[in-house]
C-alpha cells in the first residue's frame, strides 16, 4: 500500500510539475529571434531562422558519440509517415503526427511529451472530413509557437491555433477547400508577429499560395498567389487560362532574414507535372525561392530553379541562410541543394546567381549559366513512348530531409540521392476542372544504374563534394550539425546515425526498425543534451550515459 501511494504520490508530483512549466512558457518574437542561444529550446523547424539545424550544444563529441545510448521511446500509435520535428520549450517536447484510421475515420494527432522521460502530457486528436485530396503522403510537419500558443496546419488545408498547456483548439481557420486539391503539411514560420504557412497540391489543378495569419485572432492579413494572374509581372509566362490551376505549391517552410527582412519560401512544381506542351514558357512562380517583405507579402525578388518543369523537381527544399566570403567579398546568400540535382548559392540581397553546380549525377542539363539559367541538354523531355532516361529521378537529387550547415568549418551537409527514371508523358482530359488530379503522364523508374544515397558534405563556397556517407538506397532522413562536430542523420533502412563532421567517419548507429523520413533534433535539458528521431511511429531519444 505504501509503495502504491508512493507511485501516486510521485505521480501526480511530476504531472504538477509539467503542468506548471507549461503554464510558465511563453515564447517572444525576441525568443524566436535569439534562436538556438538558448540550447534548452528548438523553437521553429529548421532551429532558428536561418534554416541552418545547427545547434551549439557540445556535450556530444566524435570522441564520445559511440557511447550513446537510448534514453526513451515514445510511440504515437500513428501509422503513418513520421515527418516531424519537435518544437523543444524548456523540457516539453511539442510535436504533430501523420493521420491514420483506426476503427473509425482519419485523425490528425499531436502531444506534448516530457523531454526526459516520453512520458504524454497531452494528446490532440483532429477528426479529418471525407474526401481529402493528399498527393505524398498523410503526415505534418511541426508547430509553430509564440507566447502560449501552437500553431499547425492540417491535411483538410485548415490552419489551426492550440493552447500549449493543454493541446485544446483556441481557433480552426479554413485557409482552402479540399474540393479544389488543397491540403497541408508543412510547419508554420512566426515572423514579425504573423503565422506564415504554405499549402500542398501541386499534382491537382489549382494555384498555389503562402498566407499571412494573426496569430491573436486567426485572421489572414495577407496572401502570395505563387502563379501570377493576368497583368500581373510573371504572367506572360503563361499561355491561356491555366495559370488558374498552374500548381506551384509550397509544402515546406521558409527561412528569414530579420536585417533585410526578407522571408525565404520556395514553390513546387507547375501542373500538370510531365505535360509541358499545354503550359508553354517559364511558368512563373513555380520552382522558384521567393522573397517576400512578410509585413505585406509583397514580392522582392525570386530566383527560377527550373524554368517549365517538366519533370516535378520542386523547389520546396528548406533555403539555408549564411554568410560567405566568395572572390575576396563577404556576402550574405542563401543556398539550397535543390531536387533539380544543382546546389545553388544566391545573393540573399537580390537573387543573384553565385554558384550553380551539381551535387548529384544530372543528365538533363551541363551547367548554371551565368544569366541564371540552365544550359539544357538534349533528349531529356518526357515522350508518349518513355525512352528517355533522365537523372534524377521525379524525386529528386533531394527532396523534403532537411539539409544542415556549420558555419565554423563552413560545410552543407544533405541527403543525396542518387537516382534515375523514365518520364512519359500523357494528354491532359481537355475537361480538366479545378482540384482535379491533372499530372499530364508518369514515371518508370529503372535498376540499371541502380539508386543509392549518402549523407554528403559539400563546400558552399566551390560546390565541392568534402565526404560521403554512403548506404544502400536513397533515403529520406534530414540532417542535423552540432558545435560538438557530430552530424546526425540515417538511411532508409532504419538506421540512425552519427558522423564526424570534419571527416564524414561513422561514429555510432542504431538501427531503428523503421525507414527514418524526419530530422534529428537535439536539445539540453538539466545540462544534458539529448538526440531525438522520429521513426516509423515512434519517437527515439538519444544521450550520454548519465554521470554518477
Amino acid at each position: 500500500m505504501r509503495i502504491t501511494r508512493h507511485r501516486t504520490f510521485w505521480a501526480i508530483a511530476l504531472a504538477t510539475t509539467m503542468a506548471a512549466t507549461m503554464r510558465a512558457q511563453d515564447i517572444s518574437t525576441k525568443d524566436l529571434l535569439d534562436g538556438l542561444t538558448n540550447p534548452a529550446r528548438w523553437l521553429t523547424y529548421s532551429g532558428d531562422y536561418t534554416g541552418q539545424r545547427f545547434s551549439p550544444l557540445t556535450q556530444i563529441t566524435a570522441a564520445n558519440a559511440e557511447r550513446l545510448t537510448g534514453q526513451w521511446a515514445f510511440q504515437t500509435g500513428v501509422n503513418s509517415k513520421f515527418e516531424a520535428t519537435p518544437v523543444v520549450i524548456d523540457g516539453t517536447l511539442y510535436v504533430t503526427g501523420g493521420a491514420s484510421a483506426v476503427n473509425g475515420p482519419f485523425s490528425q494527432h499531436a502531444w506534448a511529451i516530457d523531454g526526459r522521460t516520453g512520458k504524454q502530457a497531452w494528446h490532440y486528436q483532429r477528426t479529418l472530413p471525407e474526401g481529402l485530396k493528399v498527393c505524398c503522403g498523410l503526415v505534418n510537419r511541426g508547430f509553430a509557437v509564440l507566447h502560449s500558443r501552437l500553431f499547425m496546419v492540417t491535411l483538410d488545408a485548415h490552419f489551426v491555433a492550440l493552447d500549449m498547456s493543454n493541446g485544446k483548439v483556441i481557433y480552426d481557420v479554413e485557409m482552402a477547400a479540399i474540393k479544389d486539391g488543397f491540403a497541408a503539411t508543412g510547419a508554420p514560420l512566426i515572423v514579425n508577429n504573423k503565422v506564415i504557412v504554405g499549402v500542398a497540391g501541386g499534382e491537382y489543378a489549382n494555384r498555389g499560395f503562402i498566407d499571412a495569419y494573426d496569430p491573436e485572432s486567426g485572421k489572414r492579413l495577407w496572401r502570395f498567389y505563387t502563379i501570377p494572374g493576368p497583368g500581373e509581372k510573371g504572367s506572360e509566362t503563361w499561355s491561356g487560362d491555366i495559370w488558374a490551376r498552374g500548381g506551384g505549391p509550397t509544402w515546406l517552410s521558409g527561412t528569414y532574414d530579420p536585417a533585410l527582412n526578407l522571408l525565404y519560401w520556395g514553390t513546387g512544381n507547375p501542373n500538370p507535372d510531365w505535360n509541358g506542351e499545354v503550359r508553354p514558357g517559364d511558368n512563373l512562380y513555380a520552382d522558384s525561392l521567393l522573397a517576400l517583405d512578410p509585413d505585406t507579402g509583397t514580392l522582392k525578388w525570386y530566383y527560377q530553379f527550373t524554368p517549365h518543369d517538366t519533370h516535378d523537381w520542386d523547389s520546396n527544399e528548406i533555403p539555408v541562410l549564411a554568410d560567405l566570403t566568395i572572390g575576396g567579398s563577404a556576402r550574405n546568400v542563401v543556398m539550397m541543394a535543390n531536387r533539380n540535382g544543382f546546389f545553388y548559392v544566391l545573393d540573399r540581397t537580390n537573387g543573384t546567381l553565385l554558384l550553380g553546380k551539381p551535387f548529384v549525377k544530372t543528365t538533363w542539363a551541363t551547367e548554371i549559366r551565368p544569366d541564371g539559367r540552365p544550359q539544357v541538354l538534349p533528349d531529356q523531355e518526357p515522350t508518349a513512348a518513355g525512352n528517355n532516361v533522365t537523372c534524377p529521378d521525379w524525386y529528386g537529387g533531394t527532396n523534403f530531409m532537411s539539409p544542415s550547415y556549420d558555419p565554423r568549418l563552413r560545410l552543407f551537409f544533405v541527403t543525396a540521392r542518387e537516382t534515375c527514371a523514365k518520364f512519359i508523358m500523357r494528354p491532359v482530359p481537355g475537361n480538366a476542372a479545378l482540384g482535379d488530379r491533372t499530372m499530364g503522364g508518369t514515371v518508370s523508374p529503372i535498376t540499371d544504374p541502380k539508386s543509392w544515397g549518402a549523407l554528403r558534405a559539400l563546400d558552399p563556397v566551390t560546390g565541392e563534394k568534402k565526404w560521403d556517407v554512403r548506404y544502400e538506397g536513397a533515403g529520406w532522413a534530414g540532417v542535423l550539425a552540432t558545435a560538438g562536430g557530430v552530424v546526425f542523420s540515417g538511411d532508409h533502412d532504419g538506421n540512425f546515425f552519427a558522423v564526424d563532421s570534419r571527416s564524414g567517419k561513422k561514429l555510432f548507429q542504431y538501427q531503428t526498425g523503421a525507414p527514418l523520413y524526419g530530422p534529428p533534433t537535439t536539445y539540453q535539458i538539466d545540462g544534458r543534451q539529448y538526440v531525438v528521431i522520429p521513426s516509423g511511429a515512434t519517437l527515439t531519444a538519444f544521450s550520454l550515459p548519465a554521470s554518477r
